[in-house]
């Protein structure tokens, strides 16, 4: 690195780790915590660990992303998204590489935690979840760039995180666990499509072979209505299954956000999918608070 290269400001590292999509990392804990609190496993620093590991490991992801589509070419100048620090030169690729690798070490010192806790389950998960960062963006096949990059984001920021989150709690790990992760997992999912839905033109014209980019634009908002319709969907179900009380239905209560949110979505493109972006995040982050709440109230 150049000696002569400016120091990055705040700012431009705020604007790095991309803050709007920060709730998608704590929103999985709070279920997952929320589970551990219903069946009487709740314990605090384990918790209060998995959501640090979360929002870390998020922020890693978007260092990398930053980081891996500069270096293939990817992120063009006319790019509709936020600015990308890298490819606009508000950070040096070095620095950026280098707030990636220290990223995912602070992630693997909170995991080396978790494991004294949790055992090897836990350190089983927590590769697979840095390997999958990196790959997501990186190395030669990336996921994103090759249609995986929506099966990656449900697995490991819904499946993975909720069941995760539950497991270092009560060191078990049940089949309602594994349900009560789907609808984090559809509604984080649903961020992405939008990400990708507004850059699906531009990410077509550098090779970027999103899933967003094979299903085409009216593929892509399908996808995004299944997603949300589905979260609300798997209430009922685990209302019968789960042995929860009728407080399980209070995530209905976000609705309004979420159709005021999809309505741009289904009918906007462009930049304006950015404000769509930060909406799904948020009532994807509303969503969780009501669905925990509604879980922890049915103990």
């Amino acid at each position: 690195m150049n000696d002569s290269t400016p120091v990055p400001s705040l700012a431009a590292w705020i604007l790095a780790i991309r803050p709007k999509t920060l709730p998608a990392s704590v929103a999985p804990v709070v279920i997952g915590t929320a589970l551990a609190f219903r069946d009487g496993s709740f314990a605090l620093l384990p918790a209060l660990a998995a959501c640090l590991g979360s929002l870390l490991l998020q922020i890693g992801v978007n260092l990398a992303n930053d980081y891996f589509d500069y270096e293939r070419g990817i992120d063009a100048v006319d790019r509709l998204g936020p600015t990308r620090v890298t490819q606009s030169g508000l950070i040096a690729p070095e620095r950026v590489k280098a707030a990636m690798i220290v990223t995912f070490g602070l992630v693997m010192l909170i995991g080396l935690y978790l494991i004294s806790v949790a055992g090897i389950p836990i350190l089983v998960a927590g590769i697979a979840c840095i390997v999958a960062a990196l790959a997501y963006s990186g190395g030669p096949w990336p996921l994103a760039s090759h249609g995986l990059g929506d099966l990656f984001v449900f697995i490991f920021f819904g499946l993975v995180a909720v069941c995760g989150t539950y497991y270092v709690q009560a060191l078990d790990l049940t089949v309602m666990a594994g349900l009560a992760a789907i609808p984090a997992g559809l509604l984080i999912t649903a961020i992405l499509v939008v990400n990708n839905l507004r850059d699906v033109h531009t990410d077509g014209e550098v090779g970027k072979r999103t899933l967003a980019v094979i299903l085409g634009v009216r593929g892509s908002r399908i996808e995004y209505v299944i997603l949300v319709v589905l979260a609300y969907a798997i209430l009922p179900v685990l209302w019968l299954w789960g042995s929860f009380s009728l407080w399980i239905f209070l995530p209905f209560l976000s609705i309004a956000a979420t159709w005021k949110t999809a309505r741009l979505v289904l009918r906007e493109s462009g930049p304006i999918l950015n404000e769509a972006l930060a909406g799904t995040a948020r009532f994807t982050l509303l969503y969780s608070l009501l669905f925990s709440l509604g879980i922890a109230l049915s103990a």
